[in-house]
Order: C-alpha cells, then structure tokens, then sequence
C-alpha cells in the first residue's frame, strides 16, 4: 500500500487487536471452534481495544444459518467491540422479505437452506413456485424479531487505520463516498485483478479461494468454509498480521 506516512507499513491503531472473519455461510461448528481460537489468542495479547468485525454471508448453503445468526447476537465474545457486515447473502434474504419475486436467485444461490433452518420447508407450499408470497409469509412469521433486526442494522464497511474492511470489495478508481453498494457486495473480477492502490489494504470475502490470498492492495479471506475449507480469521496488532484458522 501507498500512501502510508515514511513508506511505513500498514497498521490498525495502537493498544488495538482486529480480528476480521470470512464468511460463514451457516457453519455453525466452525464458527464456534473460531470464536474459542479467537478468546484464547486475545487472552495472550496485551492489546486493550480488541475489535472482531465479520464480513457478511453468515447464512445461505451451509446447514445452520439459524444457528449462526443466534451466535453472532450473544455475547460469544466478551469484551469485544463487535461489527457486522453485510453480504449479498443477506441482502438476498432482505430483498425476499421485501418482495418475494426476488427468489428466484436467492434460492439458486443456497436460500433454501437458510429457510429450513428456520423450520420453512418449501415443499410444504404446492403453490410457492409460481407465488412465493405465502412462502415469505411464513418465513417472516418465523424469523425472530432479533434476527431481522441484526440483518437490517448491518453496515456496508469499517476502517480501522491502514486497512477498510469490505464484504465484496471496492471499485478501482473510485473515492470510498463514490463506491456504490453494489459494489461494495458484489464486485469481482475488476477488483480481484487490479493493483490500484485503494487508499487502504482492503480485507474482504466473497470470492472463496483456497488459502488466503495477500495482494499488495488487498486480503481475500474467504477460504470457502460452507465447501470444506477453514473459516479464517485475520489478525492485526500493530504492523503485524496473523491468522486463524479452524
């Protein structure tokens, strides 16, 4: 990264640890193995302010995103400030609530597996495919009061020192105000391959690859955790980087 005061290396702020965590997708096994590796690395750190931001796509594909979302609002991770962003996933489950007609793509994309884990089964409605209205209706019945206030207060992005964590990724060439939230949940191929420098190491998810990928300008930590792979953790304290991995 450019841009950083003496060509020093990027950092998050003093007397701060950040834990930043890939997307989750409904493995709910992994994430409580993570959060147990998580309390015992911070219990060995002297680092006061200690931060766990988690990138989005906590449901969809994987078996529990129930139970994800149950873990994600209790306190799984005393003494941290704890941010939550959002995924395309959730704005899947978003656009649904909101209108029904969007299922189509959020069912292709593992939606079916987050209504059943909310005890909707789809199969239960003979009608749903050509009017999914009453298939929403009942997931909305069923969806805790909690849960969708967690999905509805997600933020889109955080910044903490030299590094911007993002679910997606960013538009190159772009200030961070002129980013669209489209890109902030969905772009690809246009921020994967570019080497513009963003203004900050941009740590995101997404894009699952086998093994975390360091770019100069970036760090992709979805290491495909719902396809068998490790659910990530990266940490920062200081200038320093280490990672986590279930």
């Amino acid at each position: 990264m450019t841009g950083t005061p003496g060509g020093a290396p990027p950092s998050v702020p003093a007397d701060s640890v950040v834990y930043a965590i890939g997307d989750i997708h409904g493995e709910t096994a992994k994430l409580d193995r993570l959060h147990a590796m998580i309390r015992a690395d911070a219990g060995g750190r002297a680092a006061e302010r200690r931060i766990a931001v988690y990138l989005g796509d906590y449901v969809d594909r994987g078996p529990d995103s129930a139970g994800v979302v149950d873990r994600l609002i209790a306190d799984t991770l005393p003494g941290f400030e704890r941010v939550f962003l959002m995924g395309n996933h959730e704005e899947f489950l978003l656009h649904f609530l909101e209108a029904a007609g969007s299922m189509s793509a959020w069912f292709h994309n593992g939606g079916i597996r987050t209504l059943e884990s909310y005890d909707v089964d789809p199969r239960g409605h003979d009608s749903w495919m050509a009017d999914p209205r009453e298939l929403r209706d009942e997931f909305r019945s069923r969806l805790p009061p909690a849960h969708l206030g967690f999905f509805e207060a997600l933020d889109l992005y955080r910044i903490e020192g030299d590094y911007l964590f993002v679910h997606a990724g960013l538009r190159p060439g772009r200030t961070l105000e002129d980013q669209s939230r489209a890109d902030l949940l969905w772009i690809r191929e246009a921020f994967l391959h570019s080497k513009a420098d963003h203004g900050h190491i941009v740590v995101h998810g997404h894009t699952p690859c086998e093994a975390v990928e360091i770019r100069s300008n970036r760090i992709g930590i979805d290491t495909g955790a719902v396809y068998g792979g490790p659910l990530t953790a990266l940490v920062l304290e200081g200038a320093t980087r280490d990672f986590l991995q279930t």
